[in-house]
């Protein structure tokens, strides 16, 4: 009965500034303004989040047309001998494809120019298994690389860097030289170019050379391959099928996952993540402590209310629950509107985008400058249940000193003037 009576008064203390007329018409204004504030913020912050998550999955996803799942290199050096590897690596049914490579860094001259690349030795046709861009060149085939021809496919960046076509010719100079009595001689080859491949992650499309595994061997004096990629059902399951796999394969082998590849990268994106959580969380704050503006204001208008409650029995405890349900609930209704609100923005954030570029006449992502031309959002459940939590949490914190004041209120000194 307690609970249902406080609950009553908070959530009639709630409404009544809509109906009281001028009286109460100012404070009426402040508990909008409030929901309002809490709604704007918490929507804001869930798109910002749901729009860095998009540009994240889009980058991962482009790395990872390019990059293995999983490598597995010998500790040793290189592998000989690397097709019982593969088989038992495929014994574990999570890991769907492999493909040898052998990679190593070079200088690519061309004319005048000079560029450090890096080489990645393949299987012309096991490398379609574990990478996607492969499968889709901006000119030539995969199967033009046939070993002992030297052909090479390079990324578009690099080839308009180097203003390379197919059939032209380019030189490539190992790091590892040859000793001779004259002194260390580097390793030269030249390559043709075969293709053109477009990754669509601008540092792989300028920087990465493809060729024959066996070419590349020669190459770099590999003896047989580097080590092994593999491709898992699930990419975000890889860092945990690498350490398993590195435990079952033993030392004789070091299994690397794509996190461990770009940990900086990965690690920088979620530092920034967590950064814009706390910096837009502060706009969901600021809005929930207009709360306390509110409250005070209404416990000031409601002396009276509260000494008539307080000579009919009513305890400390009771006015303070009054205010609390009072501001909890003006907050639970900005957050719900916000939650509302930012889930719809996220999920049509693109549409949204567009419409905005129509109507005002420019790009948000120009397709010259940025390497996607729209605004990728993904939406994550759990993003949005913490945001709402953190808004609710924060408005009824911020209910919590005018409560306590108006508990402290003495029935005989508000009624004096009265």
């Amino acid at each position: 009965m307690h609970n249902a009576f406080e609950y009553f008064i908070g959530l009639r203390y709630t409404r009544a500034g809509r109906r009281s007329g001028r009286r109460n018409g100012f404070i009426s204004f402040i508990s909008g303004l409030s929901v309002a504030g809490i709604a704007l913020g918490v929507a804001a912050l869930i798109v910002v989040l749901s729009v860095m998550n998009g540009f994240q999955k889009e980058v991962r996803d482009r790395m990872l047309s390019v990059l293995s799942h999983i490598e597995v290199f010998g500790a040793s050096g290189g592998l000989q001998d690397w097709q019982p590897l593969l088989e038992q690596a495929r014994r574990d049914p999570r890991i769907v494809a492999g493909a040898p490579f052998v990679i190593g860094q070079a200088m690519l001259t061309r004319g005048d120019s000079v560029r450090g690349v890096v080489v990645r030795g393949i299987d012309p046709e096991r490398e379609p298994d574990v990478a996607d861009f492969v499968r889709h060149l901006e000119v030539g085939d995969l199967s033009a690389l046939r070993p002992g021809q030297f052909g090479v496919l390079i990324g578009a960046e690099l080839a308009r860097r180097s203003m390379v076509s197919i059939g032209d010719r380019l030189t490539l100079m190992a790091p590892q030289g040859t000793a001779t009595p004259a002194g260390v001689i580097p390793r030269l080859r030249q390559f043709t170019v075969v293709g053109v491949f477009k990754s669509g992650h601008s540092e792989y499309d300028g920087s990465l050379v493809l060729t024959h595994v066996q070419d590349a061997a020669k190459l770099f004096r590999v003896r047989g391959v580097s080590g092994v990629r593999l491709r898992t059902v699930d990419m975000l399951a890889a860092p945990r099928i690498a350490d398993e796999l590195a435990v079952r394969l033993g030392s004789r082998y070091y299994v690397r996952d794509w996190s461990q590849e770009n940990r900086n990268w990965f690690a920088a994106v979620k530092i920034e993540k967590r950064m814009m959580f706390i910096i837009l969380l502060l706009i969901v704050a600021v809005a929930a402590f207009n709360l306390v503006s509110m409250l005070v204001m209404t416990v000031t208008d409601k002396l009276s209310d509260i000494a008539i409650l307080r000579t009919l029995g009513a305890s400390p405890t009771s006015i303070m629950k009054i205010f609390i349900v009072q501001g909890a609930s003006v907050g639970l209704l900005g957050a719900a509107f916000g939650v509302a609100l930012g889930v719809l923005l996220a999920l049509n954030v693109g549409r949204v985008v567009s419409a905005l570029e129509q109507a005002f006449g420019f790009e948000v992502l120009p397709a010259g400058i940025y390497f996607i031309s729209y605004l990728p959002s993904d939406l994550h459940w759990d993003d949005v249940g913490v945001i709402g939590v953190s808004a609710c949490a924060m408005a009824l914190l911020a209910t919590i000193y005018p409560s306590w004041r108006a508990s402290r209120v003495r029935p005989a000194e508000a009624l004096r003037h009265e």
